[in-house]
């Protein structure tokens, strides 16, 4: 007797694997199956003793949305093929977008083999594979050469500096990790702003562009129900001095923001307490674009 698993059971796996997935991602543009014949003799090969053993892998796509917020909505496919012998050997996987460069893409797909192989030894793996990518792979798209981007970056910087302030609307702020992410990105990036948690939740974030576009590219790689950026400003400064960015700033630091909440969950913040702390800061038309009302 052998612990080794039989061929017929590996090809029962594959079979009820693929039922999973295309019960889990029953639309064509999520999950498909590019080979039928393969599967068709998989099953055949399944339920009949004298079958041969299939010639050829059962191949399929699976495309993933990544948690991104910006509308465009990356997609990235994955390429999938099952070797006769999987799941005790790894999927045959390959991660395209059109948005990736090559070498992008090719730290993207060693990076997802080496996630399989420590974590998929002998179990079904496609869910786990997908879920990398799902919270992965839009990360890769910022990954560049980075040693030479940061020295043309920071040569950009002397020349002529940019003071932005982003307005950042999320669906909710609960989660006790993300609020306190953001205030130490954002103290991390000397950035200055505010944060009012619960439903809605609105953070705003000032200081140097660079900054501010390193804290949204932290911030959106988290797992939102819904974020965007609502408005931004961006102000040339001249010379960019340090007072020259002091003068700009319309907050001292980053602090949570909390105003009596009120209703069933004690989550709904006060909109005409946020209106009025807006108006204090010079900032009463931001109001507007968040709610889409005249505050008073």
């Amino acid at each position: 007797e052998t612990t080794e698993m039989t061929d017929r059971e590996e090809a029962e796996i594959q079979i009820s694997e693929l039922d999973l997935l295309s019960s889990m991602f029953p639309y064509e543009d999520e999950f498909i199956v590019t080979d039928q014949l393969a599967v068709a003799e998989l099953k055949h090969y399944v339920e009949n003793e004298s079958a041969e053993i299939p010639s050829s892998k059962v191949q399929f796509i699976l495309n993933v949305k990544p948690e991104v917020s910006n509308a465009s909505m990356v997609e990235f496919s994955m390429a999938c093929a099952l070797p006769f012998k999987y799941p005790n050997v790894l999927p045959e996987i390959t991660v395209r977008s059109s948005l990736l460069s090559r070498s992008q893409q090719i730290r993207l797909n060693s990076d997802l083999k080496t996630y399989l192989m420590q974590n998929c030894n002998g179990e079904p793996c496609m869910l786990s594979a997908r879920e990398w990518v799902k919270d992965h792979a839009a990360a890769y798209l910022d990954k560049e050469l980075s040693a030479s981007s940061e020295t043309t970056s920071n040569a950009m910087l002397s020349e002529d500096t940019t003071f932005t302030r982003l307005w950042i609307y999320s669906h909710h702020i609960y989660n006790k990790q993300k609020r306190k992410n953001i205030i130490d990105w954002a103290k991390e990036l000397s950035l200055s702003g505010f944060c009012m948690p619960g439903k809605p939740g609105v953070v705003c974030v000032e200081g140097l562009q660079s900054s501010c576009e390193e804290f949204w590219s932290r911030i959106r790689r988290l797992t939102w129900k819904r974020i965007l950026i609502r408005h931004r400003e961006d102000v040339s400064l001249e010379g960019g001095g340090h007072a020259e960015i002091q003068k700009q700033r319309k907050f001292s630091t980053l602090e949570e923001k909390c105003f009596d909440a009120h209703g069933a969950r004690g989550n709904h913040m006060d909109l005409g307490q946020l209106y009025h702390f807006l108006e204090e800061k010079g900032c009463a038309d931001i109001f507007q674009m968040y709610f889409g009302v005249e505050g008073h």
